[in-house]
């Protein structure tokens, strides 16, 4: 499977890191549970959630002894919001370290939301529970960015019952974070070496979390004129350039929170999923402007090497929707996939698009708050009858009235043909961010 993982903080001072070295790599037994042992296999509370906060998937003892839910999870990924689940926990609220495993959380959370997106994610909270989670989170440092696995002590024992200590573990990938809940008396060697094989954990963590439905940003890029360059690049040169262009696009796909999807070939989809510090379509938008200017180094490089008129260009498709989003999982890999039309749609367009334009969807753009369309300059090109092109700002059209059905070539944008569209020519700096 392709490493698709990324740490997005650290723990604070009470908190240690974990590393794969100097742990128990020789000891024999540790390595025979580091080749068997799952997250399905976890005798202690378990669970993984979403950068927004909600419990995408918690095993038997997350749902038994910490979330005091036997039946499950909420079906809708909306009302798994895991503040929520722990102030409505009959469990967790009677615990005596209650507000200690509310700032553990909130020491991860307050980096990436904000005190009223908490609020507002959490709408079901009584007055009493949102003031202790209101104070708590103005009394918590935000984790700083750092790689890092960390944990955390805490006494989940009723008031008047003995004390029971248990550790907390927070993982994070960019696909979410793991936590674990282990008691202190617990033999930690093996279990701990496993949490810091961040491939494995992973992997399973894909493997049983449960499909959802959610709003959505898909981006695809497809490489224009690909069999032709193909045809005429030696094989090994052809398979340069693609993974030249995949490893020049990562940076931007990162900084955008992307969610990598299944690669065709020379092609490329990613996922933008909402996040609780910015607007997944604004970053699908950001993303596709500066994987162009990242093309076009990749495109001076390659024709300075070649000395080639070929110029090469990735053509954008910009969709948004409300999907399925879920993994498939192969005998060597886990694949990120929406289901829905979504997908087919950005698809098209960038079939549609040509020389290195990005192709959005009107639907998508209208999302935008009227500041956020102000700062792209979009709209239609058009050709006028001296046969210059001029551009027809802030404006649609119909995929229909900008090419000839009857042409074999346009076949495939049929689908797609009273689809409203426009295509996107520059953006601008917010004046906060300049």
């Amino acid at each position: 499977m392709r490493e698709t993982s990324d740490s997005v903080g650290r723990s604070p001072s009470n908190v240690t890191a974990i590393s794969g070295s100097g742990m128990a790599s020789g000891n024999a037994t540790a390595e025979r549970v580091l080749r068997h042992l799952s997250v399905e296999d976890l005798s202690t509370p378990a669970y993984l959630i979403n950068h927004k906060f909600q419990v995408e998937w918690a095993n038997d003892y997350a749902l038994k002894d910490l979330f005091g839910r036997e039946n499950g999870l909420p079906p809708a990924i909306e009302d798994s919001s895991l503040f929520n689940l722990l102030l409505s926990s009959p469990i967790a609220r009677k615990a005596d370290g209650l507000p200690e495993l509310l700032k553990f959380h909130l020491t991860i959370a307050k980096r990436r939301a904000s005190k009223a997106f908490l609020f507002l994610s959490n709408p079901n909270l009584d007055s009493r529970e949102a003031e202790l989670l209101g104070q708590l989170y103005d009394r918590v440092q935000a984790v700083p960015t750092h790689q890092m696995t960390s944990d955390a002590e805490v006494n989940l024992a009723a008031r008047d019952e003995p004390q029971k200590w248990h550790k907390l573990y927070a993982t994070f990938f960019r696909e979410g974070i793991f936590f674990t809940v282990a008691p202190e008396e617990r033999e930690q060697e093996s279990f701990l070496t496993w949490l810091s094989r961040r491939d494995i954990v992973i992997r399973d963590l894909l493997r049983v979390r449960r499909p959802y439905v959610t709003s959505l940003a898909v981006l695809v890029a497809d490489l224009q004129s690909s069999m032709r360059i193909c045809a005429e690049l030696p094989p090994e040169q052809y398979f340069e350039l693609i993974n030249s262009i995949w490893t020049t696009m990562q940076p931007y796909l990162r900084k955008y929170y992307a969610t990598y999807g299944k690669h065709a070939g020379d092609g490329m989809l990613y996922y933008f999923l909402p996040q609780p510090d910015s607007n997944y379509i604004m970053n699908a938008i950001q993303c596709s402007f500066e994987m162009r200017a990242a093309m076009r180094k990749v495109n001076r490089e390659w024709q300075s090497r070649k000395n080639w008129g070929t110029t090469l260009h990735l053509n954008f498709g910009l969709e948004q929707g409300e999907e399925w989003f879920g993994t498939f999982e192969g005998p060597t890999f886990i694949e990120f996939t929406a289901l829905g039309d979504t997908i087919n749609r950005a698809s098209r367009l960038s079939d549609f698009s040509r020389d290195g334009s990005i192709w959005i969807t009107k639907s998508m753009l209208s999302r935008l708050s009227d500041k956020e369309r102000s700062h792209i300059r979009y709209g239609i090109r058009q050709t006028l009858a001296n046969g210059s092109e001029a551009h027809i700002p802030e404006m649609y059209s119909r995929i229909s009235n900008m090419i000839d059905p009857e042409d074999p070539r346009n076949h495939k944008l049929l689908d797609i043909s009273t689809l409203a569209a426009t295509e996107l020519f520059d953006i601008g700096v917010d004046d906060d961010e300049a």
